[in-house]
């Protein structure tokens, strides 16, 4: 006999998951003649109130850049309306690992699991963590990048695109020396961007654009060390594949005697909520990790609920947010 479900107890009385969630973890508002038939469902299906677990965990590199902080906090925003409670799990060299995480957390149950731009992101990680989630059945899914080899739902900023929209609006501008500071080798986002550079600049007749890509660990002293480079190959504009890389780009600048924009234009990326307070507001391209979580959210919902989605790659388009780091070449 098949297990009941959520989906099973909403579609017997006629109202959503979400709904039904609510009245399972009792919290949220429900109508008292809307919470009588949804427990009336749960009585006739005989659905076990104790087979399901509502707890998610948030797999992440770390949090000490806030685009990360910022994630978690819409996953987890966007999975409460569901009934899941979300758990961030943050792996630091040296401390906790997603292993650790997930073997300790299973113990209290776990409904999923999102790998938020963690392992999934690296060429050659360990599978250990995927492998175990399915051996015990443990849906989960990821973002901006899928483990090779491993088979599940994963939603990605477009980072090609990405990186093509940050050449075309420094093209525009009258800029031809563009570099661009990428992150370390085996990191799949980074390889896109670099990848979308080189396209769009190669596609407007640049030679040999590698000669203008420095590679740096994702911070603002990586993004400082690689403008160095950069600047002394002559770029008069920088793509950074992160805003933080983008404020060390604009630090290295200022202590070179340069103005940003007037000397040099940076563009960054993720688009941080304080990216509009920097000085000078940093021109740069958007996730939408807004739809991103919404998105999770949804298919989260459906794999908990044993019903099958696609276990493709879904990519999201980024967008171009100009402020005032970028300016027209001075002749």
């Amino acid at each position: 006999m098949a297990k009941v479900g959520i989906s099973d107890v909403a579609a017997r009385a006629g109202v959503s998951e979400a709904t039904v969630s609510r009245v399972l973890n009792r919290r949220g508002v429900v109508a008292a003649t809307t919470r009588r038939v949804v427990e009336d469902a749960i009585r006739e299906l005989g659905y076990d109130r104790g087979v399901q677990s509502q707890l998610v965990i948030i797999l992440t590199p770390g949090l000490a850049q806030p685009f990360f902080g910022r994630l978690c906090e819409l996953i987890e925003s966007a999975l409460a309306p569901q009934g899941f409670k979300a758990v961030v799990c943050s792996t630091t060299v040296g401390g906790l690992q997603e292993i650790d995480f997930i073997t300790s957390m299973m113990d209290l149950g776990i409904a999923g699991a999102v790998f938020a731009s963690a392992s999934n992101t690296l060429v050659g990680a360990d599978p250990g963590p995927y492998r175990l989630l399915q051996e015990r059945q443990i849906p989960f899914v990821s973002i901006n990048g899928a483990m090779e080899g491993i088979s599940a739902p994963t939603f990605s900023t477009n980072d090609k695109v990405a990186a093509g929209l940050a050449v075309e609006h420094l093209w525009n501008l009258g800029h031809r020396e563009i570099g661009m500071i990428v992150g370390p080798v085996g990191n799949r986002p980074s390889e896109r961007r670099l990848e979308g550079f080189i396209d769009s600049m190669s596609a407007r007749g640049v030679e040999n654009p590698r000669r203008l890509v420095a590679r740096q660990v994702y911070s603002v002293e990586g993004g400082m060390s690689a403008a160095e480079t950069l600047l002394d190959r002559g770029v008069t504009a920088i793509v950074a594949a992160s805003d933080y890389m983008a404020l060390g780009a604009i630090r290295t600048a200022g202590r070179r005697g340069l103005s940003v924009p007037d000397d040099v234009s940076v563009v960054g990326y993720d688009d941080h909520q304080i990216m509009g307070f920097v000085d000078p507001p940093l021109t740069t391209v958007r996730q939408p990790i807004e739809r991103i979580s919404q998105a999770i959210s949804a298919t989260m919902v459906h794999l908990v609920n044993r019903r099958q989605v696609p276990a493709g790659e879904l990519m999201f388009d980024p967008e171009l947010i100009v402020r005032r780091s970028t300016a027209a070449l001075r002749a």
